[in-house]
């Protein structure tokens, strides 16, 4: 780790199998592997972008989890701190395609090795040197030691002036709805810059008018939100000021999974950059709109100069 991290997160990646063809999977006969984690997604997308990045986890001592830090790696993130578990093994997932729908997913990660996520295995003075914690509600989701240590990571990391990124992520296949929502909150309460949906902010909040969502997540202590809208785009707020940002059209989406990563990649990055919120919302729309082009959950993802060209602040060069 010869340079400063800018950014750091963690939590569960698993090896994902998606199907060469479209139907139920019990007529599936041939699948594609990849990874699939929305921490390592978001790592994955900043390293791209030219920043310098460290993600965590725990995965099985097999080759799943080999592979998992293999390609982690391979993208220019730090992965130094992450744990090989010789007990349990590393999530697994499946999607299942359909015309037209977004995918089912399957996950077969009860008692994987992230789930077993504690607090002894934070490594304190990596948390405290570094601009910005990202986390997800996924992991307070998969078990309540990772609840743990989620919450000590970011008292950790805020108590050492780290600017705590939240987005809630909410995977209602992984735990009830009345736990998901009051856990959450609890996290939003810690955000100084939080990513909720339209549709989460509903599940949330009891709203789906922007302006009131910016306005009560404000109330709970962040001082940045990038709402996200979907293809209409975002809207965008420091809480002096609130901006809509429009999306770009993309003529055929291939999969949508990993475009909020993205998101939350390309409004970290600009903000790290320097930019404006409002050219954050824009940066940050563009490689959520370029996750959808391209098949899998990070493949997706451009460096910074494909990313100025997409959303036109470049010239591009075919040949």
């Amino acid at each position: 780790m010869s340079k400063a991290l800018e950014v750091i997160t963690f939590g569960e990646s698993m090896v994902l199998f998606s199907p060469d063809s479209k139907g139920p999977l019990r007529h599936i006969h041939s699948f594609h592997k990849s990874m699939a984690g929305a921490e390592s997604n978001v790592a994955i997308a900043l390293s791209r972008l030219g920043h310098n990045v460290g993600w965590f986890s725990k995965v099985g001592d097999d080759e799943f989890g080999r592979y998992l830090e293999f390609m982690v790696r391979g993208e220019g993130v730090d992965v130094s701190r992450l744990i090989k578990d010789k007990k349990h093994s590393t999530g697994l997932l499946f999607k299942e395609l359909f015309a037209h729908v977004n995918p089912n997913v399957y996950y077969y990660r009860k008692n994987s090795a992230a789930s077993f996520l504690e607090p002894q295995d934070l490594d304190s003075e990596y948390l405290k040197n570094t601009k910005i914690l990202h986390v997800t509600g996924i992991t307070p989701a998969i078990s309540a030691s990772a609840k743990e240590t989620a919450l000590e990571a970011i008292k950790i990391a805020k108590d050492a002036g780290v600017k705590i990124s939240f987005d809630p992520n909410i995977r209602l296949k992984l735990w009830p709805l009345a736990e998901a929502k009051a856990t959450l909150l609890e996290f939003c309460s810690y955000a100084d810059i939080l990513f909720p949906g339209i549709d989460e902010s509903e599940i949330l909040l009891g709203t789906k008018e922007p302006k009131e969502i910016l306005a009560k997540f404000h109330a709970m202590g962040a001082s940045e939100i990038a709402l996200k809208m979907g293809k209409e785009g975002c809207m965008v707020s420091d809480g002096t000021e609130a901006v809509f940002v429009p999306g770009f059209v993309v003529e055929k989406i291939v999969d949508t999974v990993g475009a909020g990563d993205g998101f939350a990649a390309g409004y970290l990055s600009s903000r790290l950059k320097g930019m404006s919120i409002a050219e954050a919302g824009s940066y940050a729309n563009g490689i959520g709109a370029m996750a959808t082009m391209v098949k899998g959950d990070s493949e997706g993802y451009p460096t910074f100069e494909q990313l100025q060209i997409f959303i036109g602040k470049e010239q591009g060069i075919d040949r």
